[in-house]
């Protein structure tokens, strides 16, 4: 009797524990669920994180991620609106953001990542059909960085003008994916174009082409530079002249100045004893007209004057 007793019991309290097992379930702090009865769900998702309870045997619960979540598309080859084939690879990141309806249009996150490949990659293949290589690979003229007040030097070349650029095409891709992929309960948060790589038979002709447009701006530049440089030097060499002219003007004026004082010391001495500087003069003349030469003079030449006042006194 007692060990039909027990046994009940022991029955008793695995029923109850397993029915309470069922009945009670966890969310994550990263997850969110939705109740489901008989496949239909119940009420709205579930939220809030922690213990929650269901109705055991009879509803079920599918977790699904809050977290951001990455999606990562594949390289498809698209032909540009200039008739370029290029290999566009996306990247993007997602969450769910209504999980009933993403559970009532997806059920899972493999069924999620499958249909954001279909959608990314059909509004990928439109909206670079619809623009130029270069708009997808540029986003401003300015294939340099210049002073902020120089002038772009696209405007005046023939280089390929940028209208819409590859960040406002990233963006317009974005919000209409956006508002496709928003009735699958999916909130896009971000899109990039990750990669554009050239099919081979464009590569080189892609390469060729962009070489010559940093040529064309490199000569641009040279250009300009050139016409600074003579510009500098045209003002160095009329300042070079004009402080030339005037340093010549002030050492002439130095050495006029100079002349005029030496030839008034010079008459001044003179005129205290006119004699006296006529015999230095003539007696500093001697040893350079008279060194190594041989001199006809007559005897009534002034030049020797001195020397026969000194056979006189001798």
């Amino acid at each position: 009797m007692k060990q039909g007793l027990l046994a009940l019991l022991i029955i008793f309290f695995a029923a109850t524990g397993i029915l309470v097992l069922n009945s009670a379930y966890i969310v994550d702090q990263a997850q969110q669920a939705v109740v489901t009865q008989f496949g239909e769900p119940l009420g709205g998702p579930v939220i809030e994180p922690g213990l929650h309870w269901k109705t055991p045997f009879m509803q079920l619960v599918t977790t699904f991620e809050k977290r951001i979540l990455e999606w990562d598309g594949y390289p498809s080859e698209v032909p540009t609106r200039d008739k370029k084939f290029i290999w566009v690879d996306v990247t993007g990141r997602w969450r769910i953001q209504d999980p009933l309806k993403f559970f009532q249009t997806m059920h899972n996150e493999r069924n999620a990542q499958s249909r954001l490949d279909d959608v990314m990659d059909g509004i990928t293949r439109n909206f670079v059909t619809q623009y130029n290589l270069t708009e997808l690979v540029r986003n401003t003229n300015r294939i340099r960085e210049v002073e902020k007040d120089a002038e772009d030097i696209s405007n005046d070349t023939e280089y390929d003008k940028i209208i819409v650029g590859r960040n406002e095409i990233t963006r317009k891709i974005l919000e209409e994916a956006q508002g496709v992929v928003k009735e699958y309960g999916i909130e896009l948060i971000d899109l990039r174009i990750k990669r554009i790589n050239y099919i081979p038979s464009v590569q080189l002709k892609v390469f060729d082409r962009m070489i010559s447009e940093r040529k064309r701006a490199a000569e641009e530049l040279r250009s300009e530079g050139q016409g600074i440089r003579a510009e500098i030097e045209g003002k160095r060499e009329k300042e070079l002249k004009r402080i030339t002219s005037e340093a010549y003007h002030k050492a002439q004026k130095l050495k006029g100045q100079a002349d005029a004082d030496a030839t008034r010391i010079y008459g001044e001495v003179y005129s205290k004893d006119p004699d006296f500087y006529a015999f230095m003069s003539t007696l500093e003349k001697y040893p350079s007209a008279l060194q190594g030469a041989r001199l006809v003079l007559s005897t009534q030449n002034d030049f020797l004057k001195y020397l026969k006042d000194v056979d006189k006194k001798s």
